[in-house]
């Protein structure tokens, strides 16, 4: 499922996570290397037409592990502390280049990136807010596609 697709499904949530990664211009992209072992590197992301992108320099690491293996962990830059700005949000799921040249000019009219460039769009798994409720829950609200938002609530 595309973000739009997400966005339509749950809007509260997804107004949340577009707000987080909003707040601030970088958050950590997680990939995994030829070995399968994690790589964790910095990203800046962009919502645009009804898509989350990653646009990656071309042939960093990072998207070169994306070419072999699509899937990805997005962490939002949680800024001072989760405890602002609705919590600490991720989402995982897999990164398709590309190639379309209709598609990466109208991304880099809006986006105005060095180029060349790698695009991604994303297909999404798993949306995660995690935060503090009243002092004293934890509390995380998971979505994935074709189940209902489930809310975790822990002392």
């Amino acid at each position: 499922m595309n973000w739009a697709g997400f966005a339509a499904a749950e809007p509260g949530l997804a107004g949340t996570v577009e707000a987080r990664f909003g707040a601030y211009p970088h958050h950590v992209l997680a990939t995994l290397r030829k070995d399968g072992s994690p790589r964790t590197a910095g990203l800046e992301v962009r919502f645009l037409t009804g898509e989350l992108w990653l646009g990656m320099m071309p042939d960093s690491l990072k998207a070169l592990d994306l070419r072999r293996d699509p899937r990805f962990a997005l962490q939002a830059n949680p800024g001072d502390g989760t405890g602002m700005g609705g919590g600490d949000v991720r989402i995982a799921g897999r990164a398709v280049e590309v190639e379309d040249p209709r598609t990466k000019a109208g991304y880099v009219r809006e986006v105005e990136p060095p180029e060349p460039f790698h695009l991604f769009r994303t297909e999404l798994t798993e949306v995660v807010r995690t935060r503090v409720e009243d002092d004293k829950y934890l509390v995380a609200e998971i979505w994935q596609p074709g189940r209902p938002l489930r809310t975790v609530r822990r002392a």
